[in-house]
C-alpha cells in the first residue's frame, strides 16, 4: 500500500506531505481545488506522462516522493531487478523533473536506483491502479473490454495468449512467404528465360580459372613475336655458350679457370675464387642450353594463335556482361544456377508453402478455440460475479452477459468481446457504450474493479469521482461499496459526495489559498499581501499576480471538522446541513460496523494516523462553518438542498487519527429516520 507521499514544486503543490492509512481514504474540497494534481503526482511518480507545466511556475525542477509497504512479490521482484532494500517494511519510488527548453527532463529512481520507464511500468501494475475521470467513457471500447475478460481469467487465459500471439507470428510468416513465392511465380517465365540463356551462355564459356585471361594475353604475345625471339634467343646462346671468335661468356670463364688452376700451386688462398669461377661457369653453361632449348621450342603457330585470340574476344564480351572481371563473371554463373535451381523448384514450391501456411492457420485456429473456451468460462464467472455486484449498487435486476461473437483469428484470439446488459426488467440486452447512463457506467466501472480486486493483488486502488453522475440510495450504495474495497485493499477516493465522504476510514480537506509570494522564500506570511491582493483582484487590477501565489494545502480532518467539511459538501441551510452530516457520520459509524466490527485495517492491524504537511497557512484566511447542536429537524434528501458556494475552513496544521464512531447518543427511532433520509 502507499504510505505516503511527498510532492515539491510540482503544478501549484509548494511542499506537501500526506501520510495515508488502510481503508478507505477519502479527499474532499472544491472543483479545482487540487486534488487532481494529487492523483497526478501519483501517477507521475510510477512513471505517468507530464508535461512542461507539471513543474511549479517559476521554480527550476520538482520532486516526488512515494513510500510503499513492502511484501514478499515486491520484495522477490527488486531482488530480480538488483535493487538493494533500504529496509525490511518498505521502499520509495521518486522522480526529479528538471525544466528544460524541450520540455521537462525527467529521472526516475527506486530506492535511489536509477530505473527506465519500462521497470516503472512492471511496479506500476503491482503497486497502484489508478481509475481516472471519465474512464467510463472506455467502458465501451471491445478491445479494452476484452483486456478486462482476459485479465479478470488470470494466468490460464494470459498463457492461451502467448501462445495464440507465438502461432500467429507464424501463420504471418509462413503467408508471407507464401505470397511472396506467388508474386515470384508470376514472373518466372521471364526469370527462367532470361536466367537460362544467361547460365547456357556462361556454361559455354567454361569460365574455371580467374587467371584464364591474364594467361591468354601473355601467349598471344609470344605467339605473335616467335620470330623475333627466337633470332634474339640465339643471339644469347651465341654470347654465354658458343661463339666462332672464341669470346663467347663460357670460354672466357675456361680460360680464366685455367689461369687460376695454375696460380693456386703458388697461393692456396685463391682457391675460394677459382670456386666461384667454377660455378659461374657451370651456371653461364646452363643457362646457353636452356635458351638454346628455347629457341628451338619456338614455332609460329598462326592456328594457335588465333585460337587465343577468339578466346580473349569471348572472355572480354562475357566479363562486359557479367564482369567487370573475370572472378566476377565467374560468381555470377555460380548465382545463376542457384536461382535457375530456385526457380525450377529446387527450392520450396508454391504447393509446399501452401501446405505449410495451411497447417500454421489449423495450429492457430486450434489454439484460439482453446482460448474461446477460457474466456466463456471466466466470462460465466464474470457475469455472475458483476451481477451480484451490482445489485448491492441499486441495480438489482440488472441483466448482464459477454458476448463472443467469433472473428479472423488474430495475435488476441478469434473474439470480439461485447459487454451487453439491461438495466430494467423485460428490455433486451444491447451494448453497454449504446444504453447505459452516466450513473450506470459509473456503477458498472466500480462493479467491475470490485470483481478485479478478488484476483488482482494490487495493494492501492485509485478512484477520481468515480460517483460521477450518481446521488441518493446510489451514492450510499458506492459509498458501502468503496468500503468494502477498502477492506481488501488501501482505496484513495476523490469525491463531491457526502456520503461517500462519511463513510470514510481516513478522510482529507484539499483547499486552494493565496499566499504572499516571499513567503516561499522566507517562510513568513501578512495579512497585508493577502488584502492587497484581493482587492487588485476586485479591482481588476494587473498587480492582482505580481505579489502573491496560489497553493495547495491538505489537512487531514477529525470527527468535528469532518462534520464541518461534509456540511460544506451538502451546502444549504448552515445549520441545517450541520445536522444532516451529523447524522451521516453516525449512520456511515453503524455501518462501518457492521462491515467490520472490530474497526481494524485489511491485514488485521490498526491504520496509521492521517498526517499531511504543508506550509502552514494562518487562520485569519478562513473562517469556519457554524456547527449546529440543536436536535435536527427533518431535511431532504442531499441533492435535492440548493447547492450554495460553502464557506472556507480552517486550514491550519492537524494531525487526527481515522474517523472514529460518534459518541453522540441517539434512539432506535432516530437511527431510522436518518437512515432513511440518506
Amino acid at each position: 500500500m502507499l504510505m505516503s507521499l511527498q510532492i515539491e514544486d510540482f503544478a501549484l503543490i509548494d511542499r506537501l506531505t500526506l501520510h495515508l492509512s488502510d481503508g478507505l481514504n477519502v479527499m474532499t474540497g472544491e472543483t479545482g481545488a487540487g486534488k487532481s494534481i494529487i492523483l497526478d503526482a501519483l501517477d507521475a511518480v510510477l512513471g505517468g506522462k507530464v508535461s512542461g507545466r507539471a513543474i511549479r511556475t517559476g521554480a527550476e525542477r520538482a520532486t516526488i516522493d512515494a513510500t510503499f509497504q513492502l511484501n514478499e512479490p515486491l520484495k522477490a521482484w527488486l531482488k530480480a531487478q538488483e535493487i538493494e532494500l533500504t529496509d525490511d517494511a518498505s521502499f520509495q519510488c521518486s522522480r526529479e523533473m528538471t525544466a528544460s527548453k524541450g520540455g521537462p527532463r525527467s529521472r526516475s529512481r527506486i530506492n535511489g536506483v536509477v530505473v527506465n520507464k519500462q521497470q516503472l511500468e512492471e511496479l506500476r501494475d503491482r503497486l497502484v491502479e489508478i481509475t481516472a475521470q471519465g474512464q467510463t467513457v472506455q467502458l465501451g471500447q471491445p478491445g479494452l473490454q476484452r483486456a478486462w475478460l482476459d485479465s479478470f481469467g488470470g494466468e490460464a487465459i494470459e498463457q492461451q495468449r502467448e501462445k495464440v500471439a507465438a502461432a500467429h507470428a507464424a501463420y504471418q510468416q509462413a503467408s508471407q512467404l507464401l505470397e511472396k513465392r506467388r508474386r515470384m511465380e508470376e514472373q518466372r517465365l521471364q526469370q527462367l528465360d532470361l536466367f537460362d540463356y544467361q547460365a547456357k551462355e556462361l556454361t559455354e564459356a567454361n569460365l574455371t580459372e580467374p587467371d584464364e585471361l591474364d594467361r591468354l594475353e601473355q601467349e598471344r604475345q609470344r605467339l605473335s613475336h616467335a620470330v623475333e625471339l627466337q633470332q634474339q634467343s640465339y643471339e644469347v646462346y651465341q654470347a654465354l655458350y658458343q661463339n666462332d671468335d672464341g669470346k663467347a661468356c663460357a670460354d672466357l670463364l675456361g680460360q680464366a679457370e685455367a689461369t687460376l688452376s695454375s696460380m693456386i700451386r703458388y697461393d692456396s688462398e685463391l682457391q675460394p675464387i677459382l670456386e666461384m669461377v667454377n660455378d659461374a661457369l657451370a651456371q653461364v653453361e646452363e643457362a646457353g642450353r636452356q635458351i638454346n632449348a628455347y629457341g628451338e621450342d619456338l614455332e609460329t603457330d598462326p592456328a594457335r594463335l588465333s585460337e587465343v585470340e577468339a578466346r580473349i574476344i569471348e572472355l572480354k564480351n562475357i566479363c562486359k556482361k557479367y564482369g567487370p572481371t573475370l572472378e566476377d563473371a565467374i560468381a555470377y554463373a555460380k548465382q545463376v544456377q542457384a536461382d535457375l535451381a530456385s526457380l525450377t523448384d529446387g527450392g520450396q514450391s508454391v504447393e509446399v508453402l501452401e501446405q505449410q501456411a495451411e497447417a500454421r492457420r489449423a495450429e492457430l485456429e486450434s489454439l484460439c478455440a482453446v482460448l474461446t473456451s477460457l474466456r466463456k468460462d471466466a466470462a460465466a464467472k464474470l457475469e455472475a460475479q458483476l451481477v451480484a455486484e451490482l445489485k448491492p449498487l441499486a441495480m438489482d435486476k440488472v441483466q448482464f452477459q459477454v458476448k463472443l461473437t467469433p472473428i479472423t483469428p488474430g495475435a488476441s484470439g478469434a473474439d470480439r468481446i461485447t459487454f451487453v446488459f439491461s438495466p430494467n426488467p423485460g428490455e433486451p440486452l444491447q451494448p453497454l457504450s449504446d444504453i447505459a447512463s452516466g450513473g450506470e457506467m459509473s456503477r458498472f466501472l466500480l462493479a467491475l474493479k470490485s470483481c478485479f480486486s478478488q484476483v488482482d493483488p494490487i495493494g492501492t486502488m485509485v478512484f477520481d469521482e468515480i460517483d460521477t453522475g450518481v446521488s441518493g440510495k446510489v451514492a450510499q450504495a458506492i459509498a458501502e461499496k468503496l468500503y468494502q474495497l477498502g477492506q481488501r485493499h488501501q482505496v484513495l477516493c476523490v469525491t463531491h459526495q457526502p456520503l461517500i465522504a462519511a463513510m470514510a476510514t481516513t478522510h482529507f480537506r484539499v483547499m486552494k489559498h493565496v499566499i504572499d509570494a516571499p513567503a516561499e522564500s522566507n517562510g513568513k506570511s501578512g495579512k497585508s499581501g493577502r488584502k492587497k491582493a484581493a482587492n487588485a483582484e476586485a479591482n481588476g487590477s494587473a498587480d492582482a499576480t505580481d505579489d502573491v501565489r496560489t497553493v495547495v494545502r491538505v489537512t487531514p480532518l477529525e470527527t468535528g471538522d469532518r462534520q464541518h467539511e461534509i456540511a460544506a459538501l451538502i451546502g444549504g441551510n448552515p445549520t441545517e446541513a450541520a445536522s444532516f452530516a451529523e447524522s451521516l457520520l453516525m449512520q456511515a459509524a453503524d455501518i462501518r460496523q457492521a462491515i467490520a466490527p472490530q474497526s481494524v485495517s485489511s491485514n488485521g492491524s490498526k491504520p496509521p494516523a492521517p498526517t499531511a504537511e504543508s506550509e502552514p497557512v494562518p487562520a485569519a484566511e478562513t473562517a469556519p462553518v457554524p456547527a449546529a447542536e440543536p436536535e435536527p429537524t427533518p431535511v431532504a434528501e442531499p441533492e435535492s438542498v440548493p447547492k450554495v458556494e460553502p464557506e472556507p475552513t480552517s486550514a491550519a496544521e492537524a494531525e487526527s487519527t481515522p474517523a472514529e464512531q460518534p459518541t453522540r447518543k441517539r434512539s432506535s427511532s432516530r437511527r431510522k429516520t436518518s437512515r432513511s433520509k440518506t
